[in-house]
C-alpha cells in the first residue's frame, strides 16, 4: 500500500471514551492527533492553531456540528471537516454538506472506512495546501515546522499564535526579499486584504519581540516606504 500523508487532526466528541478510542485509533496511521469535548473548545482550538482536517461530532454539548460549520465557514476557515452522524436523514445530511462539512459518517460506522475517508480528506489537503507537508523553513538557528507548526531557536521553542506563525514562514521562505506590505497582507490575511494596514506593524511587533533580544541576531528588518524583509544579520 502507498504510504498515506500524515498531517494534524482533531477530533471532537463529547463521549469521552470514544473520543480516547478515536485519538488512539487514529494516531495508528501516522496522524499527530488533538481532541476536543465541545464545540467552544474545538473552536478556540481551531482559532490557536492550524489543523489539516477535523472529525466532528453531530451532537455536542454546547453546538451541534452544523452550527460549528456555520461558524467556521463563516470566518474564513477552510479547515476540511468530516462529520460523524447518527443522523440518517437526507435532508440533514445534505444541510451539513451545504453549510460547509466536507464529508459524512453515519453512526454505526467500521473502522476502515473511517480511516479510508480520513485518508482521502488528508491528501485533498495535501493537494490543496502543499507548504503544509513540505521541508522545514530555515533561517540561521531559527527553523519553522510547517506541519506541526513548531517554531525552534536555538534551543528554545517559541509560542506563537496562528497568524505571527503564518506571518514569520511567509517571510522567512523568501528571505532576503523584500515583501511589500500590500501583498504581504494579501498573503498571509487572505486577498483582498479588509481591515487596518497597521495590522501588520502590530504583528511585526509581536514577532520581533519574541524573536530578537540583546544576545540573539536581528532577523526581520523593515525596508521604509516599501515593507519588510528577513534577512541574517550583514557580516
Amino acid at each position: 500500500m502507498a504510504e498515506e500523508p500524515s498531517g494534524q487532526l482533531l477530533i471532537v466528541d463529547d463521549d469521552p471514551k470514544l473520543l480516547q478510542f478515536l485519538l488512539e485509533e487514529l494516531s495508528q496511521d501516522g496522524i499527530v492527533c488533538q481532541g476536543a469535548n465541545c464545540g467552544a473548545e474545538a473552536l478556540l482550538l481551531l482559532r490557536q492553531q492550524r489543523f489539516d482536517l477535523v472529525v466532528l461530532d453531530w451532537n455536542l454539548p454546547d453546538f451541534n456540528g452544523i452550527e460549528i460549520c456555520r461558524r467556521l465557514r463563516s470566518s474564513g476557515d477552510t479547515t476540511p471537516v468530516l462529520m460523524l452522524t447518527a443522523h440518517h436523514d437526507l435532508e440533514d445530511r445534505v444541510q451539513a454538506l451545504d453549510l460547509g462539512a466536507d464529508d459524512y459518517i453515519t453512526k454505526p460506522f467500521e473502522l476502515p472506512e473511517l480511516h479510508a475517508r480520513v485518508r482521502a480528506q488528508l491528501r485533498r489537503s495535501r493537494y490543496a495546501n502543499p507548504d503544509a507537508f513540505a521541508e522545514p523553513l530555515t533561517l540561521g538557528d531559527l527553523q519553522l515546522d510547517l506541519m506541526s507548526r513548531k517554531v525552534q531557536q536555538g534551543e528554545r521553542e517559541l509560542a506563537l499564535s496562528q497568524r505571527e506563525f503564518d506571518l514569520l514562514a511567509f517571510l522567512v521562505k523568501h528571505h532576503g526579499e523584500v515583501q511589500a506590505r500590500q501583498h504581504i497582507l494579501d498573503s498571509v490575511w487572505g486577498a483582498p486584504f479588509v481591515g487596518d494596514p497597521n495590522t501588520l506593524d502590530v504583528y511585526m511587533g509581536y514577532l520581533r519581540r519574541k524573536l530578537e533580544g540583546p544576545d540573539r541576531p536581528r532577523l526581520l528588518h523593515t525596508v521604509r516606504g516599501v515593507g519588510f524583509m528577513a534577512r541574517l544579520p550583514q557580516p
